[in-house]
């Protein structure tokens, strides 16, 4: 297990980590993303699927759970938000054992809701912000 530390000043810093990270896991496809409301996990995956070529607008599947985005390669990346998940078992219908080992990017947040499911090679990513806006951003592999 290896563990690397980026720290953000600003959002713009974002970019440039979401390369070294995606160069540092390229072989791990699902990440999870853990910290507060608001620290910033869905502007990091914004940015990841900048760095993998997806232009369309990318957001917060909040209600819809999921979304699916396809980079201009045609690939297909997975965005997770269990946010509204009261219960793992409410995660079945959504056939999430087919997202998850598709062999493509799966970005997971709020992954605390379904600990069960989650595949034990998964690579987390824990942010925290202080309060100057400055974000540490833990990637554990």
């Amino acid at each position: 297990m290896s563990k690397t530390e980026y720290i953000a000043n600003s959002e713009t810093d974002l970019f440039e980590i979401a390369k070294k990270m995606l160069v540092n896991f390229s072989d791990q496809k699902i990440i999870l993303f853990y910290g507060e409301m608001g620290v910033g996990k869905t502007t990091l995956i914004k940015q990841l699927c900048k760095q993998l070529n997806v232009e369309e607008s990318t957001n917060s599947p909040t209600f819809s759970i999921v979304n699916e985005y396809l980079s201009v390669e045609g690939a297909s990346i997975y965005h997770f938000d269990f946010y509204r998940i009261e219960e793992e078992t409410e995660v079945f219908d959504l056939g999430y054992e087919d997202y998850f080992y598709s062999g493509n990017y799966c970005f997971i947040e709020w992954p605390e809701k379904i600990p069960n499911l989650l595949p034990g090679n998964a690579v987390k990513v824990t942010i925290v912000q202080d309060e100057q806006n400055i974000r540490l951003i833990s990637v554990v592999l």
